[in-house]
């Protein structure tokens, strides 16, 4: 079989399938000075780069969504939820 690359781009998209090490994972998610987006230290795409304020800001608004979607906060139900008892003549 032909070599084929381990890394490179696709489409536009970022691809790494390189044997990770600790090193290259902790310095591909800490990018001081980088945009929000970072590729992947392997696979396919992008990630959060944690160094950047934006992607907290993007963690505690997803956080705060399924934290609410797990029913962190009771609500009471409308009364358009009732039921509602139709007498037909």
């Amino acid at each position: 079989m032909a070599d084929k690359p381990q890394s490179g781009e696709l489409f536009g998209v970022p691809y790494n399938f390189e044997r990770p090490s600790v090193r290259r994972m902790l310095s591909s998610y800490w990018q001081p000075g980088d945009s929000m987006l970072v590729e992947k230290p392997f696979g396919i795409g992008y990630s959060l780069n944690l160094a950047n304020w934006r992607s907290w800001v993007v963690l505690a608004v997803v956080g705060a969504l399924v934290w609410q979607e797990q029913g962190g906060v009771e609500t009471e139900p409308d009364a358009e939820d009732e039921a509602v008892e139709v007498v037909v003549d």
